[in-house]
C-alpha cells in the first residue's frame, strides 16, 4: 500500500470583472475497497455564496458552487491524503468469455443492471464503426474478458501516439481514431468505443497517477496532471478491470482514483459557465502527487 498526498489547483483569470460564476467540480477522490481517502478538503476563492456537495448518480462526490462578489480571478484548491492498494482480481472472473460481459444480453448475471448504462453509447463515446472494427481484433470469439481487454490496451498503446497536439477536449473518438493520436482522455474513449460497440460494459475513470522523476533528478513540485483510464466490467461481479492504454498497464498503487462515468463529461475536474463582459481569459492547472511513505 502507498500513502499519497494529492494538491490539485485550478486558477482562472479574466481580462474584466466577472458578475457570477457558477460552477462543479470532482475532486474528492472515491473510498473504494482497494483506496482509503483519509481526508480531503477543496477551498475556492473568493468564496461561494453558494456550496453544495452531494453524491452523484455514479457515487462520486460532486459540489456545486455559485460564487456572486465580482472578481477577476477564481481559484479552486483541493488536498486530499489517500491510501491506494494494487486492486486483486478473480482468476475465474478474468477468464471469463469477453461476450459474457454484455449486460443486455445476459441480464440476468448479477452486477448486469447496474453494469448496463456502461454498455450503451455517451455523449463522447460514439459506437464508432472504425472503433467497432479496431476492437474485434481484440475480442474474437470466446477469448478470456481479462485477455482481451488487455491486450486491446496494449495495441491502443502500441499503435496511436500521445500527441497533446492532435485533438482538444472537444475531440471525438472518431478524430482519435483516424489521426492515431492524442491524450490520456482520447485513449480513454477510444477504448470504451471499441468495447462498448461490441455490447461490452466499461466506464471512464479519471484521477491521478504518481509519477516518478528521471534518474538522478529532484521532483518537481506542480508538475503532475490528471489522468483518465478505463475500467471493464468482469462478468456476473462487482469487480471491474483497470486498464490504462496511455501506459500499457493494468491500474496498480500509483494510480488515484477521483471518479467514474459513462465519460469524460461526466467527471471533468472543474467546469461551469460565468456571467461577463471580459474578452479574454487565462487557465492554469497545476497538480502534484506525492508519496509520504
Amino acid at each position: 500500500m502507498t500513502r499519497y498526498r494529492v494538491w490539485h489547483r485550478t486558477a482562472y483569470t479574466y481580462s474584466d470583472a466577472v458578475q457570477d460564476s457558477i460552477g462543479q467540480f470532482h475532486l474528492r477522490p472515491r473510498d473504494l475497497p482497494w483506496q482509503t481517502v483519509a481526508q480531503a478538503e477543496v477551498t475556492v476563492d473568493p468564496v461561494p455564496g453558494d456550496v453544495s456537495p452531494r453524491t452523484d448518480w455514479f457515487g462520486n462526490s460532486s459540489t456545486y458552487f455559485h460564487v456572486t462578489d465580482p472578481h477577476e480571478a477564481l481559484t479552486i484548491e483541493a488536498a486530499s491524503e489517500v491510501t491506494v492498494a494494487v486492486p486483486e482480481y478473480d482468476a475465474e472472473a478474468l477468464a471469463q468469455p469477453w461476450e459474457l460481459a454484455r449486460p443486455l444480453r445476459h441480464p440476468d448475471l448479477p452486477g448486469a443492471v447496474e453494469a448496463t448504462e456502461y454498455a450503451l453509447e455517451s455523449a463522447r463515446v460514439a459506437h464508432d464503426s472504425t472503433a467497432h472494427a479496431y476492437g474485434a481484433e481484440s475480442l474474437t470469439p470466446g477469448r478470456p474478458i481479462g485477455e482481451a481487454a488487455t491486450d486491446l490496451m496494449q495495441r491502443i498503446f502500441r499503435d496511436f501516439d500521445y500527441d497533446k497536439t492532435a485533438t482538444t477536449v472537444t475531440s471525438t473518438v472518431a478524430d482519435a481514431m483516424t489521426k492515431r493520436a492524442g491524450v490520456c482522455q482520447d485513449f480513454a474513449h477510444v477504448a470504451l468505443a471499441c468495447l462498448r460497440s461490441h455490447g461490452v460494459a466499461a466506464r471512464y475513470v479519471s484521477g491521478y497517477l504518481a509519477t516518478q522523476p528521471p534518474p538522478g533528478k529532484e521532483r518537481v513540485f506542480g508538475a503532475d496532471a490528471s489522468h483518465a483510464w478505463l475500467a471493464v466490467w468482469l462478468p456476473g461481479t462487482d469487480q471491474w478491470l483497470a486498464i490504462d492504454p496511455t501506459n500499457n498497464q493494468w491500474a496498480n498503487d500509483r494510480y488515484v482514483t477521483v471518479a467514474w462515468g459513462r465519460d469524460y463529461g461526466d467527471v471533468s475536474p472543474v467546469t461551469g459557465i460565468i456571467f461577463t463582459e471580459a474578452k479574454t481569459s487565462t487557465l492554469r492547472v497545476q497538480v502534484d502527487v506525492a508519496p509520504l511513505d
